[in-house]
Order: structure tokens, then sequence, then C-alpha cells
């Protein structure tokens, strides 16, 4: 919900910018519009730009540099801490912690390694401001492209607000057969009526990720481990295809749009009274995974026809109406039901002399649904369930969560999650042009159960500690049944099959993180450790993920530039990492090659002039020195020491 209304040069004759300090990694305690002395003008601070995301939270624009905004300078602009980027920017990223609760209530399409720049509705942010902002990202790739990401935000009128974005990049990659490219286009919208009692916001989402495969390296100890200098020139290692590549692409329209039937009223110390809301949201999504290749390969086994085209369609249509009832003394209740239609199909039915293989999962799911929201003096408690009525794909889904705030340096949280869906629809019903790349699961696949418990503590004295308690039911995943032989003749791709675990499985993952400074001087600490206890070794993640960056900080030039610089260490123990599937673009389980254990150095100049952030950084800048046993997945290397740089820039309108 929007926070309030901008000011506005409605009626005003001139708005006058101030923007927040533009020196320092702090930025200035922000001052509430003002008038000036000169008649007529209305003063502006950075707090009019807000940011407003799906669970309606409400930040500020933040220009300041700090080791934080360092950790999400990359291509997914968020922190990658418990991921593992493969070597060209675009790739997947294999998983160092177990990040297992669902935000969504129904199965998604699949292709996971695909999706992690795919901005889904949970992602969307939209925007409050003063006066027109830009926001430019940018940021040097890996071999013959950029990568930029640009925002433009508009008021109309102090009660419209719109944007347009565009996230794009292409990157040839060091190794052959590995470019990567996208497109994002994001556009939202969020209005309120002048007597406050309609309101609406809603997005446009067209977005496409492509990558070519290459299956890894097929001479990994010869090529690249050996250290041969013939190859220091990554583009002169074999690869075991170059002619395959896969691609999301996806098209959404979101609307969410509010009546309010009793309006509430405020009483002189600005609280508001009694409200009862309608409200509707309607979501209309179609997205397509395909796989294609101009011939066949012994890597996944044989085929039925050639050359290959995989293509998986999934279309839904969520449409939901909700009753909102607020009250100072008992909190906001909102009940909702939810309807959600969905076809996800292929092209054609698979009849073989074993099987009858079906194109097409499609149903309609109705659910029921409440939230609460209620906040008592320093404690706050939030929560959000459905239970499903009719339809088999999922059975319920429970978050709830409770925050005391100590005092202004010390708050403690708490939260549960719990949910019971079936595995994404990839697991239920797949089909290729390769033979052993057929199934039909969605009769015999149990739902997926997930409970967690999360106590989080944050402190600027003591640090910010996470606590988390996970247990999984029926937990499905991928994994080839290839014998050694067939392994041993680089086959183990063509047996790949999805499985769901027979028993319990228990995860523990306690994550630490903490930052000691020294008048210009600081040691930034994030430390995660996690335990599985299972009866397979379905689910491996390492035991322990250490981050830690020494930098140092200051003014120079007069205070016209602020300068941050430093060295990041990221290291994790050995364990059987996750192999990639190029054809399915999942991960898959293998128990047969450690790998890890190895540091990881980057070297950073970060400055800051004005509204502008500069980034300069030596990546992996010990890779020439500790062997070359660094890999993201089974036979797909981490990238070498590369000097990268880039921008982000805020400006004003």
């Amino acid at each position: 919900m929007i926070s309030g209304l901008l000011l506005s040069a409605q009626d005003k004759p001139v708005l006058k910018l101030k923007p927040q300090d533009t020196t320092g990694s702090k930025q200035k305690p922000l001052k509430k519009p003002s008038r000036s002395l000169e008649k007529g003008v209305e003063e502006i601070t950075i707090k009019n730009y807000k940011i407003i995301s799906h669970e309606r939270d409400t930040t500020y624009l933040d220009t300041t540099l700090t080791i934080q905004k360092e950790y999400r300078y990359n291509y997914l602009r968020k922190d990658d801490f418990e991921l593992m980027p493969f070597s060209n920017i675009g790739q997947p990223y294999n998983r160092l912690g177990a990040n297992l609760d669902r935000i969504q209530l129904y199965p998604r399409i699949g292709a996971s390694a695909r999706h992690f720049n795919y901005e889904e509705i949970e992602d969307m942010k939209y925007y409050n401001v003063a006066t027109p902002m830009t926001d430019l990202f940018f940021k040097t790739t890996f071999e013959q492209g950029q990568l930029l990401d640009a925002l433009l935000t508009v008021n109309t009128s102090q009660r419209f607000n719109f944007s347009l974005a565009f996230k794009g990049f292409r990157s040839l990659g060091k190794y052959q057969f590995s470019q990567a490219e996208s497109g994002n286009f994001r556009t939202t919208a969020n209005y309120i009526t002048k007597n406050g009692r309609y309101r609406f916001r809603a997005h446009i989402a067209a977005q496409d990720i492509i990558g070519e495969e290459n299956g890894g390296l097929s001479e990994k100890e010869l090529q690249f481990e050996s250290k041969d200098p013939e190859f220091s020139d990554r583009s002169r290692i074999d690869v075991n295809f170059t002619n395959a590549t896969n691609k999301v692409l996806g098209k959404r329209y979101y609307l969410d749009h509010q009546y309010a039937l009793v309006k509430p009223s405020q009483d002189s110390l600005g609280r508001k009274s009694t409200s009862l809301t309608f409200g509707h949201t309607i979501n209309y999504e179609t997205k397509y995974y395909q796989f294609e290749q101009d011939a066949q390969q012994d890597f996944f086994g044989d085929v039925f026809l050639s050359p290959i085209d995989d293509k998986a369609t999934l279309k839904t249509f969520t449409n939901q109406v909700a009753v909102s009832f607020s009250n100072r003394l008992l909190g906001t209740l909102t009940g909702y039901a939810n309807l959600y239609n969905y076809d996800y199909y292929f092209n054609s039915i698979l009849i073989t002399e074993d099987q009858t293989i079906a194109n097409r999962l499609n149903g309609e799911e109705i659910s029921l649904g409440a939230q609460y929201e209620k906040a008592i003096g320093k404690f706050r408690l939030k929560g959000n369930g459905a239970y499903t009525l009719a339809g088999s794909l999922t059975d319920y889904f429970l978050t709830a969560n409770a925050n005391y705030t100590i005092n202004e340096k010390h708050s403690f949280g708490a939260s549960l999650h719990a949910s019971s869906r079936l595995p994404d629809y990839n697991y239920l019903l797949y089909q290729s042009d390769y033979e052993n790349y057929n199934w039909q699961n969605d009769a015999t696949f149990e739902k997926q159960q997930l409970t967690s418990l999360q106590f989080d503590l944050t402190s600027q004295v003591w640090g910010n500690l996470e606590l988390k308690y996970s247990v999984l039911n029926n937990y499905s995943y991928f994994a080839s049944t290839a014998s050694a032989e067939a392994i041993e003749a680089g086959a183990e791709n063509a047996f790949i099959s999805p499985f769901q675990a027979g028993n319990s499985i228990n995860v523990l993952k306690v994550k630490y993180a903490k930052e000691f400074r020294y008048r210009k001087w600081a040691l930034n600490n994030t430390v995660m450790y996690q335990q599985v206890d299972q009866s397979e070794d379905v689910l491996n993640l390492p035991q322990l993920v250490t981050r830690n960056t020494l930098y140092f900080s200051d003014d120079i030039f007069k205070k016209a530039m602020y300068l941050q610089t430093g060295i990041t260490f990221k290291y994790f123990t050995s364990y059987y990492m996750d192999a990639y599937n190029p054809l399915l673009a999942e991960f898959y389980v293998q128990n047969r090659e450690e790998l890890g254990g190895f540091p990881m150095l980057d070297f950073f100049i970060n400055a800051k002039v004005r509204q502008t952030r500069i980034y300069l950084k030596a990546e992996h800048f010990n890779s020439s020195f500790t062997g070359n046993s660094f890999y993201s997945a089974p036979d797909y290397p981490y990238r070498d020491f590369v000097i990268r740089f880039g921008l982000v820039w805020n400006f004003f309108s």
C-alpha cells in the first residue's frame, strides 16, 4: 500500500530538489520537507523518492556507497553469498545455501537454472517519486558485450506514478559456445484517487533469457587442470558439444486494485479508524522453455527425431477477490478466494511400446486464504495462509512472522513456513526428442511437504544472527541412473530422471554477519554453517561458507569523492556439488566427485561522486597461483582472473 502522497509542484511555482549527502558511505539524516524562506518554494529530500515492494513495504532511494552495495553490484543486483556463479554471466548458479521456502502457492514450469534473472511477481517494484528519477546500472561482461539496467520513473501527478525499465546484456564468454544474453522489459503503474477510495497497481513484464550450451569440458584433466600454457586461452579447450541452445521466454500482465467501501478517517494524531476494503487481483502469464540442438549427441543418448527441438509451454491465469477489514485495535484482517487456471503442454502425445505419455496437464485450483497484520508498540505480527478446496497441485501454504524491536540497536524476529504442493511441472511431465527424457509422474509423485522455523537477531553491537531448521518430506530431485561404465564413457547425462526421497530430510542452517571497524578500516564478515541429516545423499550442501572483506574508506579531493577499496575472501568447504544438465536447465544430484575447498580473492576500488557510484574489481586474482581446481559444477570451471568495471548513476529532473 502506498504510504501517503508526495509533495507536488501543483499550485506552487517552484520545486527545489535537495539531494542527500554526496560524499561518504553514510547518508545524512533526512529532513522533512519544509517551506523555504523564498515564498512558493518547497524543498524535496531523497526521502521523497519511495520504492514499494510487492508486499507493500516502502523504502527510500539510497545513493550511498557501502560494502553491501559492493556485494550487490552483480548481474542479479542482489547479494549472491549463497550462490556459486558459472564462468560467464547469465549462466546458471550452483547453490551453496539451502533456501527451501516457497514464495508461490503453485508449481512453476521448471528449468530453474535459467530463472535466476527472471523477475517474478514478488520481484516487481513500484515507485512514488517527487520528480522524475533515473537509475542506470552498467557493468562490463566477458568478451564482446555489456550489461545495462536502465529505469525511468515519473509522476504525472501527485497520485499517479509509472516506470519503464529494461535490463539487457550479451556476453560471449571465455569458453567455446558459452554465449549468453537476455532482455527484461518491465513497466509499472500505481494510482490513487483524490478522495483515497480507489487505488491500483499494475505491471507488464516481457522477458527472454537465452544461452548457448556446451555440456562442460570434455578433457578437463589434460587441458584445464594440467595448467598447460597452450590452453591458457580458454577458447582452445575442448567442450562436449557446440550446437545447442536453451531459452526461457515469458510475458506477464498483472493488475491489483482496491476500493474502500468504508473510508477510514484520521484523528489528530494521524491514527486511522475502522475501514472496509474490497480488492481484486488478476494475473495472466505465458511462458515457455525450449531446448534446441542441430544434431543428436551421445551425451544425451538416442533420439526419436533429429534435429532436436524440445518445447514446454505454461499458461496461467489467476483471479483473486479479497475483503479487508482494518481496525486500530484489532489490526488488519484480509480474507480472499483464489481461482487458478493452468495449462502446461507439449505439441504431441508420445506413444511407445512401453508407455503412453500425455502432452498436457491442465485444470483449475480453488483456494481460500487469509492475511493478518498487527503492530502493538514495538511488536509486529504478520501472517498469510491458504488452503486448497479443489484441485490437485497444492494442499496448503502458511507463512507467519513476528518481530520485536528491543531498542534502536537490537531487534528479534521469528518466522514459520509450512507448505504442501507438487514439484515443478517438469518433474511431473516432460517430453523430448531424446528417448530417455520422457516421463509422466503426475499420478505417482506425492506432494512435497516443507516445514521451517527461523529465528533472527539483528544487532548493531553483536551482529546479525540467523538460525533456521527445516524438515522436508517427499523431496524431489533429478539424478542419473547411469552405470560406472556409462559415466566413464561420458554418458551420465543420458540417464537423467526425476525422483522423490523416501524419508524426511532435516536441514540446520546458522548464518552470522558482523562488521568490525577501526577508524577508516573495516572487516566485514559473513559465515554460514549447514548440517543435513538424511538417509540418502540427495541434498548436498557445503558445511561451511565464509566471506570476509577487509576494506578502507575515506573522503578524498577535499571531500569531492568518497573512496572505498579492499579485498574480499570467499571460501566454501568441498562437497558433492550438484551437476548441471543443459537439456533440462536443471541441476542434478551426483555423489562421485567432491568439489570446492578453494579460495576466491577479489580486489576492488569503488568511488562515489555525487549520485554516481563507480566500481572497479579484479575478480579471482589468485586463480593463476592456487591451481586449476576451481569449479562451479562438475566439468564447468569458475571464471579466471578478470578485471571488470562499471557504475550506478541516479539523476533527477
